[in-house]
């Protein structure tokens, strides 16, 4: 059979908005690819990565595989920085329930991610070094970003709508009014350093201590105001795609979160990484230890993340950031991310540990045993106390809700809050 007598015999192409439509209606979009880079230099060699591609929701399902990214920018020391790269995954997906289906996993994701924080500042400082890190924390389940973060190593997205936006807070006295009130309502004091003759020198820090940011983890010799905490974000892509620039505060030092997007906008992950570098370098020079990941999440059908033109900055954000509604139905959420939208579906900042734990954790009724919220420690009624028990809580609040604290987390809890001092206790 000839080529032309083939051809005839085989059915048209199926333009490509059928075949989406098909997809949606199906329910079925394809998973995408995740590809990397990572590059850095290093001026103190306080920064560390984390760059995880083959962790399972379900252990030996490969289907359920997720990808985990970090960045960790330590100072003081490279202690804490260390110890949350090799404990903070693990702290975050044992506070998430087993056999919940994938919907529930990654609704379950934002809270756990703030227990696993908390412990891994809590089992830190246990040890008793002084240093401290940043943590910038990034799942992506198929076309689902959650980031967590506390300090000022920062997560931005560029969509392939071709608009920048930023996934974290930075947790900087000097940027950040709200954190400001907060860390002086808590019992610091927020000033600059003094030198000889009384003038007032460099960025807002809080005091004891010294230290710039307001939320991080570790600093054991800083006061408990400077909370393990994270802001969290999670994003829904549509199914063409985007790109992740992971990076510590030595690439936004030099370079905006537009200008790291354009310098590397069109290329591979790879080379993306090291010309981030590149370019904060050859603006600033090397001020910091300099790290950056890239990340595309790459539609199934494509080699590689396809460059599209990039679009006017004035248009509306809502066309891409639709804030998900509790009525909003998965046939609405799918016609969204058919045309390009990022769908929000979570973001919280609060410092307050009571607002993020929500009530709903572990009690059984039959042996009356508690579960610690954070240190997911089983304990007997006597040995446990409601977040919502005590004298710093208003008269309508009811102590035997969830969720429950251990004696030592509540104790962090209440000095993270201003309410009690807090010495961490040291084990050998």
């Amino acid at each position: 059979m000839s080529k032309a007598e083939l051809s005839r015999t085989m059915p048209p192409p199926v333009p490509l908005g059928t075949l989406i439509g098909r997809e949606l209606r199906n329910g079925k979009v394809e998973k995408p690819f995740v590809k990397y880079g990572q590059a850095g230099l290093a001026k103190k060699g306080e920064d560390y990565f984390l760059i995880k591609t083959d962790c399972l929701r379900v252990p030996g399902d490969a289907s359920t595989a997720f990808s985990v990214f970090a960045i960790f920018d330590g100072h003081n020391g490279i202690s804490a920085a260390i110890f949350a790269k090799e404990n903070l995954l693990s702290n975050v997906l044992s506070a998430i329930p087993q056999d919940i289906s994938r919907d529930a996993w990654l609704q379950a994701l934002p809270r756990a991610l703030v227990v696993g924080f908390v412990k891994t500042d809590i089992e830190f400082q246990q040890r008793g070094e002084t240093s401290g890190t940043t943590a910038t924390f990034v799942l992506i389940d198929e076309w689902t970003i959650t980031v967590a973060s506390v300090g000022d190593s920062r997560c931005i997205l560029d969509t392939q709508a071709g608009v920048v936006s930023l996934l974290t807070v930075d947790h900087r006295l000097e940027e950040n009014a709200e954190e400001r009130e907060r860390v002086t309502a808590s019992g610091g004091e927020v000033g600059r350093l003094n030198v000889f003759g009384g003038n007032e020198v460099g960025p807002l820090r809080c005091w004891p201590g010294g230290l710039c940011l307001s939320r991080s983890i570790g600093d054991t010799d800083v006061g408990e105001f400077i909370v393990p905490i994270p802001h969290v974000k999670q994003v829904k892509l549509s199914n063409t795609g985007g790109r992740l620039i992971i990076a510590s505060d030595g690439i936004w030092d030099a370079l905006s979160s537009d200008m790291a997007a354009n310098s590397c906008r069109g290329l591979p992950a790879e080379l993306a990484a090291k010309l981030v570098v590149k370019e904060a370098l050859r603006s600033r020079g090397l001020k910091d230890d300099t790290t950056c990941l890239v990340v595309d999440i790459i539609p199934a059908d494509l080699p590689v993340l396809p460059s599209i033109p990039r679009k006017k900055h004035n248009m509306l954000t809502s066309l891409l950031f639709g804030k998900k509604s509790e009525n909003s139905t998965n046939k609405a959420t799918n016609k969204l991310s058919a045309v390009g939208v990022v769908e929000e579906l979570f973001e919280e900042g609060s410092a307050m540990l009571t607002e993020r734990l929500g009530k709903d954790f572990p009690f059984n009724k039959a042996s009356e045993i508690f579960r610690c919220a954070v240190c997911l420690v089983d304990q007997p009624p006597g040995d446990s106390l409601s977040v919502n028990s005590g004298p710093f809580f208003s008269p309508a609040a009811k102590s035997w809700e969830g969720p429950f604290l251990c004696t030592n987390c509540r104790k962090k809890k209440d000095a993270m809050e201003g309410k009690r001092p807090s010495r961490p206790t040291i084990t050998a």
